[in-house]
């Protein structure tokens, strides 16, 4: 096993594809088809179910994944790490649930990226559970989530503390008037939101009967729904600011143990903290006095 076979490996389990793989690599699809066949036959084991349209993940190749991961980011650490004399460069691979990259991170992303212009900022949106796993896994270097986390291999530091409420149709004066409903739509994230957690939580000590909750991986859809008046969600009440001063939803206050949310930004106990990295934690440390002094 080398590293060539683990980057192939990674492409093909995150594309499902060995002609994606192939292309994204530069090469042709039968050396990846050889690579991906040396590295079963030398493991003993199958990583890969061929299907008609690609390839998808044995639970072998599950297992072996993170791995995978975590050394092709060292790996591009390492080389980072070589050149790294101080100045912040190269790529920084971050993640950031969506409602906090909606409302908190634009100023921060910009003027870090005008501060350094020779780093490749990478961020992508998710749900806590997913981001979290991306950061273990080595595919993130940092992320921003909800609390509480705990994870033997990450540390965090507390950035945000957001005020949660729950977010109706105009028409749904008080939270009371959901009981008149045979059963309440909840428009969510997907699995692993934490925000879709507590607003489960919460409707059950209501005493509510939820219907199978509406998934969408996007803010806007999510809103958009919620005014219509197909169900409801909960989001840190900066999110929905503007759409409540416009009338489209309308907010309620939570009871004192569903209301606040901490917003963290983990990383992995033991990465290598790049120049690149290190200035951006750095900034990250200055968000909460700054958002106060904007407030």
């Amino acid at each position: 096993m080398d590293l060539i076979d683990l980057k192939t490996f990674e492409a093909v389990a995150r594309l499902g594809s060995m002609n994606k793989a192939a292309m994204e690599l530069h090469t042709v699809q039968s050396n990846v088809t050889a690579r991906i066949q040396g590295l079963e036959h030398e493991l003993r084991a199958e990583l890969f179910e061929r299907q008609a349209r690609g390839v998808k993940l044995t639970a072998s190749g599950i297992r072996l994944l993170p791995f995978a991961n975590r050394i092709a980011l060292q790996i591009e650490q390492a080389c980072s790490a070589v050149h790294d004399e101080g100045t912040p460069t190269g790529p920084l691979h971050l993640g950031s649930l969506e409602s906090t990259a909606a409302l908190r991170l634009s100023p921060w992303l910009s003027e870090y990226a005008r501060r350094y212009p020779d780093v490749r900022l990478i961020v992508r949106t998710g749900t806590t559970a997913a981001l979290t796993r991306e950061v273990a896994d080595g595919r993130l270097e940092g992320a921003f989530v909800a609390g509480p986390i705990r994870h033997p291999e990450l540390v965090h530091e507390t950035v945000f503390e957001e005020e949660l409420v729950l977010v109706t149709a105009p028409f749904v004066r008080s939270p009371k008037e959901l009981a008149q409903l045979s059963e309440v739509r909840t428009i969510v994230f997907q699995y692993g939101c934490s925000y879709r957690q507590r607003l489960e939580s919460y409707l059950a000590g209501l005493g509510l009967v939820m219907a199978m909750p509406e998934e969408f991986g996007s803010l806007d859809m999510i809103m958009s729904c919620v005014a219509a008046g197909i169900g409801v969600t909960l989001l840190p009440r900066a999110v929905v600011a503007e759409a409540t001063k416009r009338g489209r939803v309308v907010t309620h206050r939570l009871p004192a143990g569903h209301a606040t949310v901490q917003t963290l930004f983990v990383r992995r106990r033991d990465a290598h903290v790049s120049s690149a990295f290190a200035a951006f934690v750095d900034m990250t440390r200055l968000m909460p006095e700054q958002a106060m002094r904007a407030a």
